[in-house]
């Protein structure tokens, strides 16, 4: 018996150690961070140099040609942002997949911009302002909270609401824009937005959201709707549809510029208010990356004059651009006052 038991413990070692060196090992070597315009390398290795019969790659999902069990690329083919990166090791009539990720950062800092006032006009101050449009001689305007939430054409001069329609008390409003004669006004947080005659004010339809799970600021370029969410992604929605079709990641040299609220397309840059900061955001829709920053902290000081601004909520949110007079509009959540501001870069 004490033979067999002997005979049975050297099989299991025999089974144990022939299973262990049949046993891959593998490593994604990957940078973690990089910059625009670097070139990077990644490769698969296996620790014990085990041969292997192929590798495929995948960034972002999306297969990448191999040089054998590595490749190397140019950051700028994947922009900033965080990207995934997996490699499908086939060995021994098996295969594994390894994943790992890549973060990349623009390659310069932002500009940084002061500004000067060049009007003051009223604004509400029940108005908390979550949407901001200038369109033929007047603004446009939504407000949030739940039972607060409004719809509003206003005049400039006089800060008079001359047109107002309520959303339902179940909806905190967020951001809009003007589509021909539509007005798309967004929600929160409860994954929808709505459909609105210019003229008349009256709901003409809704749409839901798809991974974009809330939603914050809107704007457009000439064929699509433009939406931030809160997160460091900006949405790219089809006009006619409302259907999101791709986003970009916002980055700036050193971070992830997340918390981003009302926009404004101006010239071809997107214009953000950075939510709770008295600072918008100057960032290029093609890549994501930050341009620029406007410390707008001074209006924050001259609002204090005339208004105590309870901190972290009535604050700086509301950008609206006349085109045809190259007029910059802010204002912010609560605020008597709309400043029509000149940008100073430093």
């Amino acid at each position: 018996m004490k033979q067999l038991t002997f005979y049975f413990t050297i099989l299991v070692t025999f089974l144990l150690l022939s299973s262990c060196s049949t046993d891959y090992k593998f490593n994604l070597e990957t940078p973690k961070k990089a910059v625009l315009d670097e070139t990077i390398n990644i490769a698969l290795v296996e620790q014990e140099n085990k041969p292997l019969e192929k590798v495929q790659f995948y960034v972002n999902g999306k297969e990448f040609a191999s040089n054998g069990n590595n490749i190397v690329m140019k950051t700028n083919n994947l922009g900033v942002g965080k990207h995934a990166i997996a490699a499908l090791a086939f060995f021994d009539k098996k295969t594994k997949k390894i994943n790992s990720t890549i973060e990349i950062f623009a390659k310069n800092k932002p500009a940084i911009y002061s500004y000067k006032i060049v009007n003051t006009y009223a604004h509400d101050t029940k108005a908390y302002t979550q949407g901001l449009e200038y369109y033929n001689g007047f603004l446009y305007e939504t407000t949030g909270r739940k039972g607060q939430s409004t719809l509003r054409k206003v005049e400039i001069k006089t800060g008079k609401v001359l047109q107002k329609v309520a959303l339902d008390n179940n909806y905190f409003g967020e951001g809009m824009t003007i589509v021909g004669d539509k007005i798309i006004w967004l929600t929160w947080q409860n994954n929808k937005g709505f459909i609105y005659d210019l003229n008349t004010f009256e709901q003409k339809g809704e749409f839901a959201y798809d991974k974009s799970k809330e939603g914050w600021g809107l704007t457009q370029n000439e064929t699509e709707l433009i939406k931030s969410d809160g997160t460091h992604k900006i949405w790219f929605l089809d006009k006619e549809t409302q259907k999101e079709i791709r986003y970009i990641q916002t980055y700036t040299h050193d971070r992830a510029l997340s918390q981003l609220n009302e926009l404004e397309l101006i010239n071809g840059k997107l214009y953000a208010n950075y939510y709770q900061k008295p600072i918008i955001a100057i960032i290029d829709p093609a890549t994501g990356i930050v341009e620029g920053l406007i410390n707008l902290k001074g209006l924050e000081t001259e609002m204090a004059k005339t208004q105590k601004l309870a901190a972290g909520d009535e604050v700086l949110n509301g950008i609206a651009f006349d085109k045809v007079n190259n007029r910059l509009f802010v204002t912010g959540k609560y605020w008597g006052k709309l400043f029509e501001i000149e940008l100073i870069k430093q």
